[in-house]
């Protein structure tokens, strides 16, 4: 009768465990930004995106500002767009002029997207990015990225003719 009760306990115990496991997994993958899940969105062109995907960080200076929401290719143009949604907190914080890049997290981490802030000059009213709300705004300035094979390529062929 003792193991029958201490088999039946184990059991709940490890039904406990994996319903805790499975409950913080989804509680991780669910996770949006720091802020109360308000944001603005902002595109961007790029030549080539390399393995960027969807819920990638946007990051300025490491701190993650916002998520990559959506990719898709741009029917006309034939060139890959990254949908990134930024924070409404940081809504006052990057003049139009800012720039974004495709990065690497280490030689061959993960990749996300890199808010450079633009620059805003003396004596004149700055455009933010969050001022545009309901218009479809493109950041310019764009930076795509470095394909570690294509590097390699370039190396190996780029030696052979000299």
């Amino acid at each position: 009768m003792t193991s029958k009760k201490t088999e039946l306990m184990v059991g709940i115990f490890v039904a406990l465990a994996i319903a805790a496991t499975l409950l913080l997994a989804l509680q991780v993958a669910n996770k949006g930004m720091s802020g109360g899940g308000e944001a603005y969105v902002v595109n961007a062109k790029f030549d080539n995106i390399g393995g960027l995907k969807p819920r990638s960080s946007v990051k300025v200076g490491g701190v993650v500002v916002g998520r990559v929401s959506r990719i898709y290719l741009d029917e006309q143009e034939l060139i890959p767009v990254v949908v990134m949604e930024i924070s409404d907190e940081y809504a006052q914080t990057f003049p139009e002029t800012s720039s974004v890049s495709i990065l690497t997290a280490g030689l061959l981490g993960e990749q996300y997207v890199g808010l450079t802030p633009g620059f805003i000059f003396p004596g004149e009213d700055p455009i933010y990015l969050g001022d545009k709300e309901g218009e479809t705004q493109f950041i310019v300035d764009t930076k795509s990225a470095l394909v570690l094979e294509d590097l390699i390529g370039q190396f190996l062929f780029g030696k052979d003719s000299e």
